[in-house]
């Protein structure tokens, strides 16, 4: 399974580095070695799904944890949470008394890793919501106390509605907390020609494309566009 799982990450994730041996070395040198055992339970687990490609790359998760320790989150966000990878990593790095509000369409999906965030004893910390993601946002919004409280957001979901994910969760945000967007390199067709993108990506390389070019335009945030798994961008909020 370890070695099945390895194939599906490196096949759909080292794309950005144009290296599968280079993505190899990074992943079973840096990657790997720290991860704890119920993530690495739950990529196993993921690599099996016929739709494995959504999960976190472990690469990228490894930064948000880190991320999330450096800011000694403790209220955050999530939206899209597929099997939990993400999920897991953010509930294993706040502390006890942290809550994550985790929002997906697709429960199904989410109890496949429910066994194992049980299994590690931080369940207690999530407040799983199935349902579209902007209704539960303009929620949050609407309750005293919650517009500028959160620590942090993760945002890997539809991509048709990242500018309308960014505009509800920077007011959630507090300033200096951080949202991290996943997929912004969309397999690294944001820097090919439309002629040259593969017809399934297109749509969602223009998507992209104006999501980036938005975000770099934002005064509110200061950014890092990173390219690890599909693209990462991390967004702190200035004021």
């Amino acid at each position: 399974m370890e070695q099945d799982s390895k194939k599906v990450s490196l096949s759909t994730k080292s794309g950005l580095l144009q290296s599968e041996n280079l993505y190899k070395y990074i992943l079973e040198t840096s990657v790997y070695p720290r991860e704890p055992e119920p993530l690495r339970e739950l990529r196993e687990v993921t690599a099996s799904h016929p739709r494995a490609t959504m999960a976190t790359a472990p690469d990228a998760g490894q930064l948000i944890a880190l991320l999330l320790q450096l800011l000694n989150a403790k209220k955050t966000i999530e939206v899209g949470v597929f099997t939990g990878y993400s999920l897991l990593l953010t509930a294993l790095s706040i502390p006890e008394d942290g809550k994550i509000t985790a929002i997906d369409l697709n429960r199904n999906a989410y109890e496949i890793g429910l066994p194992i965030i049980r299994k590690a004893g931080v369940e207690h910390k999530i407040d799983f919501i199935e349902s579209e993601a902007l209704p539960v946002l303009d929620r949050l919004s609407k309750e005293i106390g919650n517009e500028g409280s959160f620590d942090f957001a993760y945002v890997d979901a539809d991509k048709v509605n990242y500018w309308n994910y960014h505009e509800r969760i920077i007011k959630l945000l507090k300033v200096g907390g951080i949202v991290v967007y996943d997929n912004t390199l969309w397999g690294g067709s944001v820097a090919m020609s439309e002629q040259e993108t593969e017809g399934y990506m297109k749509q969602g390389r223009q998507l992209t494309i104006e999501f980036n070019k938005l975000l770099a335009a934002d005064p509110r945030v200061q950014i890092s566009q990173a390219p690890l798994g599909d693209g990462i961008t991390i967004c702190k909020r200035l004021f």
